[in-house]
């Protein structure tokens, strides 16, 4: 334990600890004082990366998706290009890098459309997400933890897949719902509002 304290809001942190670390996260558990000025206990896993993720759509307004067996849950996962993004690079190279890595695809037009908490009483995690379009494909090259199927899919669709619940990716159904919505606000480049409202109205 090392003595902090410091005020977090309405907590009072007194001492931490930090029981586990790896390349990728960090358990910090704090020794606190509750609001009601109770002592506590206060678990905090900090990640070392961004969570980036990519919407990436076609000239007919097909989007790409990566299915994936995910660790934690055992079980198969439908999602949009998305992974973790250095600290220190900036956010979009390393959606370029994932995008390109999971699909093999590059795109000449890029444009930022969300950010958001990932799951804010437990980590620190932040996500950032981008819209990719004007796409050229390459050769995928995944990394060595992820064996993935790539399958193309008009937005509706997908949009579908969110709305039954068949997706459950916290990423892809914030980055689907917020597509959706920029698109019918008129806040979303125009050729992503174009292709997402065409593809809406074909359904």
């Amino acid at each position: 334990m090392t003595n902090v304290e410091k005020t977090i809001g309405p907590w009072r942190a007194k001492k931490k600890s930090e029981p586990f670390e790896n390349p990728w996260i960090k358990i910090v558990d704090h020794e606190v004082i509750h609001p009601d000025g109770s002592p506590g206990e206060y678990g905090v896993v900090r990640f070392k990366n961004l969570a980036i993720g990519i919407l990436p759509i076609d000239d007919d307004g097909s989007v790409w998706l990566v299915g994936q067996h995910r660790f934690p849950h055992d079980r198969y996962s439908w999602e949009l290009p998305e992974g973790g993004g250095a600290l220190d690079v900036p956010p979009l190279e390393s959606a370029k890098r994932e995008l390109s890595e999971e699909t093999g695809m590059t795109a000449r037009e890029w444009a930022r459309f969300s950010s958001f908490d990932i799951s804010n009483s437990v980590t620190d995690e932040r996500a950032l997400c981008y819209f990719a379009w004007s796409l050229e494909q390459g050769a995928a090259a995944p990394e060595a933890s992820e064996a993935l199927t790539i399958k193309r899919v008009p937005f509706c669709d997908l949009f579908e897949m969110v709305m039954s619940g068949e997706i459950t990716d916290s990423l892809t159904i914030v980055m689907v719902l917020m597509a959706f919505s920029k698109a019918l606000r008129g806040e979303a480049p125009e050729p992503i509002s174009r292709h997402i409202l065409a593809a809406q109205s074909r359904k």
